[in-house]
């Protein structure tokens, strides 16, 4: 499937469509998100307009959707979100990453993050990617493993769902060599 597949960047003519997979993925997958389906619901799509405007996009904030070729539906999402401070400008941050279940298993999530892995690389100054991922969400860190993200953390207790602690692992992978 992921040979068909359009990848592109998200704008803001796809908002509700993005907003309305974010909600699904919140609502059906709430471990893998910082953020809960009820703080998503209360701030509402606006939260994502800055990111959807596309006017950070060269430096390294944006975000990436994953279309279906017969008939246009959003699959996947994912996003990279650069940090601005002048100490941490070499640090950029995978977030929000989602593939619906329908799509699960196809191919869309390693083609996402190849392409975001892809534009980081053109991004003048960025050095590495880090991202989290639940310590129990196997299936996702083999996933960033195979596009060579490395474990170089685990954060204890990192989300609280419903009265129960999950621990993250903490993943980066270098877009550029240190001597860059």
């Amino acid at each position: 499937m992921h040979e068909d597949i359009s990848i592109r960047q998200l704008e803001t003519a796809d908002r509700d469509a993005f907003f309305a997979l974010r909600l699904r993925g919140l609502k059906t997958h709430p471990a893998a998100f910082g953020q809960s389906y009820e703080e998503a619901v209360e701030i509402g799509p606006s939260q994502h307009d800055a990111m959807l405007s596309g006017g950070g996009a060269a430096l390294g904030n944006f975000l990436l959707g994953a279309f279906c070729p017969t008939d246009g539906a959003l699959l996947g999402t994912v996003g990279l979100r650069r940090d601005v401070g002048h100490k941490h400008r070499h640090k950029g941050h995978v977030l929000g990453m989602y593939v619906a279940d329908k799509a699960a298993g196809r191919g869309v999530g390693r083609a996402l993050l190849t392409e975001l892995l892809e534009r980081a690389g053109q991004i003048d100054g960025l050095r590495q990617i880090a991202l989290n991922v639940t310590s129990a969400n196997r299936s996702a860190r083999a996933l960033y493993e195979s596009l060579g993200f490395r474990v170089y953390g685990t954060e204890p207790d990192a989300l609280c769902i419903d009265g129960i602690f999950h621990d993250a692992d903490l993943m980066v992978r270098f877009v550029k060599s240190r001597n860059e």
